[in-house]
C-alpha cells in the first residue's frame, strides 16, 4: 500500500495528487566473517509544525506536501495535503486542509460543513460508515470523527475540525490487520493534532 494508491481514498474536498515514495532496499547478503544483526526499523516520531504555523502534529518522519487547486461553487479552493508513510507498514498518516472563502465561513453552520464532508467522504471512496461521533479540538473547535471501510478493505479514521474558516482532516488509512496492531499508535497520532490559532 502506497500513499499514491491511498490518495484517491482521501475524501470530501480533496483532490489527489503526488505520492510518498517508499524506497525498497534488498538486504545485503550476510558477511562470511562478521555476522549481521537485523533490526526492525521504527519510524522516528517528531512534532511537525505546518509551514503557516497553524497546526502541529506528531508525524513518523517529515511528511511530503502536495498543494492542489479545486474549482467549487464557492470559487477556487487551495488544498494542502501532508502525507507520511512509515516503511514496511501498511498505513498512511495524512493531514489535509482547505480554507473557505470568508463569506462562506461566516454564514455556514460548522456542523453542516462537517456532515457534508462526511457524506462526501463516504460517497467518493465508496465506503461504509463504521462509526461517527462529534468531537472538539483541545481549544474547543467543533469536529467530527468518522471511521469507515471501503470495498477494498481499507479502514480510514478521519477527524475533521472547523477552525477560523478552515476545514482540517486528520486521517490514518490502513488495513484491518494493521489497524489492530497499530491501534494505540493511530490514536496517539490523532490525539496529537493541535490547531494553532492565528492572532
Amino acid at each position: 500500500m502506497t500513499v499514491k494508491s491511498l490518495l484517491p481514498l482521501i475524501a470530501a474536498t480533496l483532490i489527489c495528487g503526488g505520492s510518498v515514495l517508499v524506497e525498497a532496499r534488498q538486504p545485503k547478503p550476510p558477511a562470511v566473517v562478521k555476522p549481521t544483526i537485523s533490526k526492525t526499523v521504527q519510524p522516528q516520531w517528531k512534532v511537525y509544525t505546518a509551514p503557516d504555523g497553524r497546526f502541529t502534529i506528531l508525524m513518523p518522519g517529515r511528511p511530503n506536501r502536495n498543494t492542489e487547486y479545486q474549482k467549487t461553487y464557492m470559487g477556487e479552493i487551495t488544498l494542502e495535503i501532508f502525507a507520511a508513510q512509515p516503511p514496511k507498514q501498511e498505513v498512511a498518516y495524512i493531514v489535509a486542509y482547505n480554507d473557505f472563502p470568508y463569506s462562506y465561513g461566516q454564514i455556514t453552520d460548522p456542523q453542516a460543513v462537517l456532515n457534508n464532508a462526511r457524506d462526501m467522504a463516504l460517497k467518493t471512496t465508496k465506503s461504509n460508515l463504521i462509526s461517527q461521533r462529534n468531537i472538539r479540538s483541545y481549544n474547543n473547535h467543533p469536529g467530527k470523527e468518522i471511521k469507515y471501510i471501503n470495498t477494498g478493505g481499507k479502514i480510514t479514521i478521519n477527524r475533521m475540525y472547523i477552525a477560523q474558516g478552515r476545514l482540517y482532516q486528520v486521517m490514518a488509512i490502513t488495513t484491518k490487520k494493521q489497524q489492530k496492531t497499530l491501534a494505540k499508535t493511530i490514536t496517539g497520532y490523532l490525539n496529537s493534532f493541535n490547531v494553532v490559532l492565528k492572532n
